[in-house]
Formats: C-alpha cells, structure tokens, sequence
C-alpha cells in the first residue's frame, strides 16, 4: 500500500484529493497548519489509512522526515493568489519555492513528486497556449509557481500540472476563484460588473483535478518528467461568455460591462489541453454542470456572505 504525503492537504484541493486517494487505497498523510481555520479533513479521520499532521512546511525538522518515509509527494501547500501574495511576499517564497526546493532534495527516485503550478504563469497571449509556450508570469505568485516546476523538473523525476482556473465545491470552499465568486455574486448581488469582459481563461473542475492526480501516480513511468496544461477544452471562454453561461440558470442576473477601467489580473489567453488529453485522460464535469453545483452548494454557506471561503 503505497504512502501518499499531502502538504496543505486541508485546503480547497487537497481536501478532495484526500477522500479519492483514501477511496482508492492509498494511505495518506496530510501536513496542514490550517491557516484559515478549516476543518475540511475532520470527516477523514475515521480513516485507518488517514493520519493528519499539523505542522507548518517550513519547519524543516517537521518536513524532510515525512518526505522520507512517503512514496508520493504533493505539496500544495502554497499562498495561492496574486493578491494573497503580494501581501505576504516572505511566505510566498517559503511555502510556493522554497518547500517544493527542499522536497526535491530530500526525496529520492525511488519516490514519486506530482506537483500542481498554474496557467497564471503563461500571463497573456494572443497565440493558443501549449506546454511549449513561453512563460510570462505577471504575479509574484505565478512567479514562485514557474520556478517550483522547474525545481521538480529539473530533477528529472516529477510531474507538473499546469491547472486552468479551478471551480466547483470543496470541503475547505474558495469563493476567491473566478466561476465561484461569479456565481456567489450573481446569487447575491444579481449583478455582475465586468472589467476587460473579452479576457479569456480555461476553467477545470476541483474533482477533475484530483482525478488527474489519481491518473498521472497511475501513470507515472510514462508522464515522468513533464509539464501538462490540465483543463476543459471546451472552456475556453471569456468573462462575458461565462457571465451569460451564469445567466443561463440564474436568469434575473443583470450583466453590465464597464470598459473603462482595467481588471487588476490581466491574464488573456486561449489553453490547449491536447497533450494530457493524448494520454487518454477525461474530464467528468462540465462548466455547465459545476455551475449548477455551485448555485445548489451556495444555498448552505451564503449566510455568512463570504468571510469563512476566501483566501484573501
């Protein structure tokens, strides 16, 4: 039975990927020290195969001995977010770069390293992105995210999963991501005010995340040692398109276009997912479907008008 170690297994992510890995068999460590409070993992520890460490990954006395003795490693402990980050810049480099540094020097090639990074890190661009494109990091966060995959790749032993913008319910809930926070405001604001609408992102479903986890330690001989762009190719799609897929189910949503200022995140760019896609992984959930979820999910955490899901 293989070892799996988690960092930051108690968030958005990792909370998810936790309950697949532990339906599939997988012993898993989760190593949190639970910054916004969560108690995402709680319903896990029932779990004979479930053990929850809190720590924090820059207490190297506390890492390098679980790097040790753990099969596969996932660190997504990270300070996620352009704005996250900006305002904590020391823990950015700590816990994105400098964990993901330390974890490839104490692990071995017997041991398996999945590591997520970000389509934030190719920044803008009017060509259709691929795994060969350039990076263009507009952020500190993106940044940290490109030279932590570069530290795993350059290994010669790891996986890198550049993820779309994520969406969908979770046990540690994020209203801080685009088609999430869209929803919740359409839901309790009824308007939407959109800056530079015709900004296009890909978007990828929190499920089909950790299924992709779940595929690349299934398939580890044959996708070691490369980057892959892990999203929904039929979302491709601007700010406006997903406001008007929105409206769709919530039909008294009120969309307004402001075109004069800018949005303070000025990623732009069109994602190809053909190289995982090749591998013959699938998506399960459409962003029609996660759009739907949402909108029935809010019902349970709208009172509290955001204040517990956000990492802001």
């Amino acid at each position: 039975m293989k070892k799996v170690l988690i960092t930051g297994g108690a968030g958005y992510l990792g909370s998810v990927l936790t309950e697949l890995l532990l339906s599939k068999g997988y012993k898993v460590t989760v190593l949190d020290n639970l910054m916004y409070k969560q108690t995402s993992v709680a319903p896990f520890t029932y779990h004979d195969n479930f053990k929850f460490i809190l720590g924090d990954v820059r207490d190297e006395q506390t890492l390098k001995p679980l790097v040790k003795s753990h099969d596969i490693l996932i660190p997504l402990a990270a300070i996620v977010g352009m704005p996250a980050c900006k305002a904590n810049p020391q823990a950015t480099m700590d816990i994105n770069l400098r964990q993901v540094q330390n974890i490839v020097a104490w692990s071995s090639k017997d041991q398996m390293i999945l590591i997520p990074n970000t389509n934030s890190q190719y920044g803008s661009s009017t060509e259709i992105i691929t795994e060969e494109s350039p990076f263009n990091p507009l952020s500190l966060y993106a940044e940290t995210k490109c030279n932590a995959e570069k530290a795993v790749l350059d290994s010669g032993n790891g996986i890198a999963m550049r993820l779309a913008t994520v969406f969908g319910m979770s046990y540690r809930m994020r209203l801080d991501l685009l088609v999430n926070d869209f929803v919740y405001k359409a839901m309790t604001d009824g308007t939407l005010v959109l800056f530079e609408s015709h900004f296009m992102r890909n978007y990828i479903h929190v499920r089909d995340i950790a299924n992709t986890f779940l595929f690349m330690i299934e398939n580890y001989d044959e996708c070691n040692n490369n980057a892959f762009n892990v999203g929904l190719t039929e979302a491709n799609c601007t700010k406006l398109e997903l406001a008007n897929t929105i409206q769709k189910y919530i039909p008294s949503l009120v969309v307004v276009e402001n075109n004069f200022k800018q949005d303070f995140d000025q990623r732009n760019y069109m994602v190809s997912n053909a190289k995982l896609e090749s591998k013959g992984w699938k998506p399960e959930f459409t962003l029609e479907r996660g759009i739907q979820e949402l909108i029935e999910g809010y019902q349970l955490i709208i009172k509290n008008r955001n204040k517990d899901f956000t990492n802001l």
